[in-house]
């Protein structure tokens, strides 16, 4: 009998989501043109480089896409095997921060290793989404009953209340991923509202134990009045000072040292401010086209693993974009979560091309009608 034939780590397809493609090209090249209108005036005072900011926002944005490219093309089945490495690799990083990591804002996220600074919770949300497909695939009985659910997703949950202690405006983006894959893999709903019900508790409990989270409710609930209400207000101011169709790309005023930061976070409102609520809506339907795409890919996966890495990608990047217009716009109390693609901030948007190289590899491997013979035998 003849050797099984080794399987390629990367293979060719038949077929790639060129839509998704240049949705992702086009936010990008958004994003940079953004980060460079807001950023300049402060760049050019503090650091006496207009461009500062994005020069270190291209740097970054080049080097993921690169990756993206070459993660595009990988069998993404090989994840599946180094999946128990790649979450233990990154609770072990989470652990790290709180011995060797560098303070910002008041908080340690971040750990610096000389040429580079990143954080750690940003590797954790595509480690959650490639182990939680991966034993909702490998161990798919344990999620009949509500103790073998429970035993799978210890290690999820372990990592998401790592995250917390320090950011936990991550933690519960990661912990949406984590229910988003369990819930499309076993879709009960007796089990979803046990899991809504110890979500709400957990984050009773953190926002009551410090402080700081609790003002910012205060903030929330009256900004004009708060002490920690400033940087919403200037956003608010900016969004209304902006109109249909704005003072136009470059001329913001809130952006000259009225609002904190606004070329990060806040970086939203400084859109609706230059483009326009027709700008900001604008900006909503592409993010709403790349995960429409995103859902086909998911429907055409060929296998249960590559459907629910996608389904976790969905999850990560719609909530997010929801969780920070929301912020801007007053909607929930201020978490500082960055808006994909388009805030500044290198590390992030390495981490979350290399997710979308995940998504791309996916859709390589859709069988299109007809050439079911050819992919199988890549």
């Amino acid at each position: 009998m003849a050797a099984r034939k080794k399987k390629r780590i990367f293979i060719r397809g038949t077929y790639f989501d060129y839509p998704s493609l240049f949705l992702i090209i086009f936010l990008l090249l958004f994003g940079l043109m953004m980060v460079y209108s807001i950023s300049s005036y402060k760049a050019s005072v503090s650091l006496d480089d207009s461009a500062y900011y994005l020069k270190r926002q291209l740097m970054f944005g080049a080097g993921g896409f690169a990756v993206m490219l070459i993660m595009s093309k990988l069998r993404y089945q090989i994840l599946k095997k180094w999946s128990v490495v790649i979450i233990i690799g990154t609770i072990l990083l989470l652990l790290s921060v709180f011995v060797i990591g560098k303070a910002s804002n008041g908080s340690t996220r971040w750990i610096n290793i000389g040429f580079i600074s990143f954080q750690p919770s940003e590797i954790a949300k595509l480690s959650l989404i490639i182990y939680t497909a991966y034993i909702c695939t490998e161990k798919s009985g344990y999620l009949k009953t509500l103790l073998g659910t429970i035993i799978i997703m210890i290690i999820p949950v372990v990592c998401v209340i790592i995250i917390a202690v320090e950011n936990l405006s991550t933690a519960v983006i990661c912990a949406v991923i984590v229910i988003a894959i369990w819930f499309v893999s076993t879709p009960k709903p007796i089990y979803l509202l046990f899991v809504v019900l110890a979500g709400a508790l957990f984050l009773y409990l953190f926002i009551t134990l410090f402080s700081y989270r609790s003002d910012r409710l205060d903030a929330w609930k009256d900004p004009e009045h708060a002490a920690n209400g400033y940087q919403t207000m200037q956003a608010l101011y900016a969004i209304g000072s902006g109109g249909l169709f704005g003072r136009g790309l470059g001329q913001s005023v809130q952006k000259l040292g009225y609002i904190p930061e606004a070329h990060n976070d806040m970086i939203f409102s400084v859109v609706c401010e230059e483009l326009g609520i027709i700008g900001g809506a604008a900006l909503i339907i592409v993010f709403v086209m790349l995960l429409w795409r995103f859902r086909f890919i998911a429907e055409g996966a060929p296998d249960r693993f590559g459907a629910l890495l996608v389904v976790g990608v969905i999850a990560h990047l719609g909530f997010q974009i929801i969780l920070n217009i929301s912020v801007v716009t007053n909607l929930l109390p201020n978490t500082g979560v960055t808006l994909p693609f388009i805030s500044y901030g290198g590390s992030s948007l390495s981490f979350l091309l290399v997710e979308l190289g995940v998504v791309l590899a996916v859709s390589r491997q859709i069988v299109p009608i007809g050439n079911t013979k050819e992919v199988a035998q890549q």
